[in-house]
């Protein structure tokens, strides 16, 4: 069988930037078994797979280990994909997934992803997260993921991750995140998936949904601009709303090709 591949770069205006995503269309779903493989094969942190139905598109998001209930810049780059490449006729897409229907709108080349919110509570660190990391974290708390906070954008941008120790942990699908109030932004941050086999993710859509309220709240702002410190970085726009979180971004096409599936 042969499909559709784009690779998209997410959360930036400049390929090589932000977070790949490969993206493939189906007419009608194939076993997961075969999305898995797909998905290990492309070896980016996620690959989108939709299947438009009538007024919804219908989209899950594979990692190279696992399916995820959740993906920020996956959903970024299957929006791009249909409104710049695919001619999708209207500005507002609204997407069927676990995590309830997403809505991503497009206006002046900004995507905005309308995610829920997940206001983290405080928690106690596991002892080998701990043991994983430099630098001692101010603060604990947890949502989907740990959210780590420290005091300086300096301390997360010299964060290092003992793999051998990190990777003692399962979170599946969770992961950390480690985060400051920014100096020429509002707040940056890293993501780590422990047993993952890219073990930090260059830009965490799905994080920001913690991130925005968290910040919100500690800034007394619903509007906030925010950069994922990783080696590809990642420019986030974001606006808090109640229950809900609108995380907007630009996205660049990297390549347009094909695949094939025994």
């Amino acid at each position: 069988m042969k499909l559709e591949l784009y690779q998209i770069d997410a959360f930036t205006d400049k390929t090589f930037g932000g977070n790949p995503a490969c993206v493939v269309p189906l007419n009608d779903w194939l076993p997961d078994e075969i999305l898995l493989k797909i998905a290990k094969e492309n070896a980016v942190a996620e690959t989108a797979f939709f299947v438009e139905r009538s007024d919804k598109i219908h989209l899950r998001w594979f990692t190279p280990e696992i399916e995820m209930d959740l993906c920020g810049h996956a959903t970024l780059a299957t929006a791009h994909c249909l409104k710049s490449i695919l001619n999708y006729p209207k500005d507002k897409m609204v997407f069927e997934t676990q995590s309830g229907d997403l809505t991503v709108s497009v206006k002046n080349d900004l995507y905005h992803l309308d995610f829920p919110s997940r206001m983290p509570i405080s928690a106690e660190l596991p002892d080998i997260i701990r043991k994983s990391l430099n630098i001692e974290p101010k603060e604990v708390y947890r949502s989907r993921d740990y959210m780590l906070v420290y005091d300086t954008e300096q301390e997360i941008e010299n964060i290092k991750v003992d793999r051998q120790v990190f990777d003692q942990i399962n979170l599946d699908p969770d992961g950390v995140i480690v985060t400051a109030k920014g100096e020429s932004c509002d707040f940056v941050s890293r993501f780590f998936t422990p047993q993952a086999s890219i073990l930090e993710d260059p830009v965490t859509g799905s994080a920001h949904c913690s991130l925005i309220p968290f910040w919100s709240s500690r800034l007394g702002k619903n509007k906030l601009d925010a950069v994922q410190l990783s080696d590809r970085v990642g420019k986030l726009y974001c606006q808090n709303k109640k229950d809900r979180v609108i995380i907007s971004g630009k996205a660049k096409t990297y390549s347009i090709g094909n695949l094939w599936t025994e």
